[in-house]
């Protein structure tokens, strides 16, 4: 007789609960949240399972591998989705009652499935997560920076960002409070600045060993840090049946909303995988760019600007570029369009 189970896990404790393929509840429990105690609960008494469901963490891939290995059927579900099918379906919320709601899900059928990237592509995504706070903590302390000299009546003058503390520095007081408050920012910048720059370098040699972020950077407007981030984003581009349906999933195509006479969509969902939406839109604007090299993707972009507005032309150069890449990718051709 086939088992589901549900499991809620926490970083502590994971919540266990066992279901017959009639809906009765076999066992429930607490144990640790690791893999080897979740197994040993799971393997006690030689129950066969057909589906085993667990919300996706930051800490589900390690227990999504360990229980793969050990030859079980473990499936990560779309948690927003099941958190929807919970609302309505328990009064109260605890950690034994989303456990049992998820064994029923896992009993009915009724989820949606979500993929867990390899772990080439996670420690690609935490490269490029720790380069873009290094740079966001750099940009904080510029705009202090900026702040306090503008207190001063001292405006810094533009320029380029690796620039900015030499013309900060110059600009400065020479002596005082502020003199001293401005060194030490500048002290902490000039760290955080040496270590986006060694973060970087780990980029382009990530990139330069892989033949796929190589071929990528065929196309207009994609560099290593483009093609890394749609790399890691897309992960395994056998797993989408049509190309279009990438630009679905980061989230760069309007939901429609149907009801009686009414039919209207809106702006782009927003969905998916921010990163990579906010790479493909950079990349967009420099394909648009009048110093860009001429390609189809570039005129195309244009005519849909004339037509529709700028921005409108990047969102659709962006979206086409996510489809051409993934096409790229599979047919593993160098950009010609």
């Amino acid at each position: 007789m086939p088992h589901y189970v549900g499991l809620d896990a926490s970083k502590a404790t994971t919540s266990i609960c066992i279901l017959s393929s009639e809906g009765e509840i076999v066992r429930e429990g607490v144990v640790e949240t690791d893999p080897k105690a979740i197994i040993a609960f799971l393997r006690g008494e030689g129950r066969r399972y057909k589906r085993i469901g667990i919300e996706p963490m930051s800490f589900t891939p390690w227990l999504f591998d360990g229980l793969a290995k050990a030859g079980l059927p473990v499936i990560p579900i779309e948690a927003q989705y099941a958190h929807r099918l919970l609302k309505g379906a328990r009064l109260n919320k605890t950690d034994r009652n989303d456990a049992r709601g998820i064994a029923e899900i896992m009993r009915a059928g009724v989820y949606k499935a979500v993929h867990i990237k390899t772990r080439e592509s996670q420690q690609a995504r935490l490269l490029l997560k720790a380069r873009r706070l290094l740079c966001q903590k750099r940009d904080d302390i510029d705009n202090l920076i900026r702040g306090a000299l503008l207190q001063q009546g001292l405006k810094i003058a533009p320029g380029h960002t690796y620039s900015f503390a030499v013309r900060a520095d110059r600009l400065a007081p020479a002596t005082g409070l502020v003199r001293e408050i401005i060194d030490a920012l500048l002290t902490a910048r000039r760290q955080i600045d040496g270590q986006v720059r060694r973060l970087k370098k780990l980029v382009d040699e990530l990139v330069a060993a892989d033949a796929v972020c190589a071929r990528l950077m065929t196309a207009p407007g994609v560099g290593a840090l483009v093609a890394l981030t749609y790399r890691s984003a897309i992960d395994v581009p056998q797993r989408f049946r049509r190309a279009r349906d990438v630009g679905v999933h980061l989230g760069m195509t309007p939901p429609t909303y149907r009801s009686g006479r009414v039919n209207r969509q809106g702006h782009i969902s927003h969905c998916g995988d921010e990163a990579a939406r906010a790479a493909l839109f950079l990349a967009a604007k420099c394909v648009l760019r009048k110093s860009t090299k001429d390609s189809g993707l570039k005129q195309w972009g244009l005519q849909v600007s004339a037509r529709r507005g700028y921005l409108r032309g990047v969102v659709a150069v962006a979206r086409r570029l996510a489809v051409i890449l993934h096409g790229m990718w599979l047919t593993e051709s160098d950009f010609a369009f």
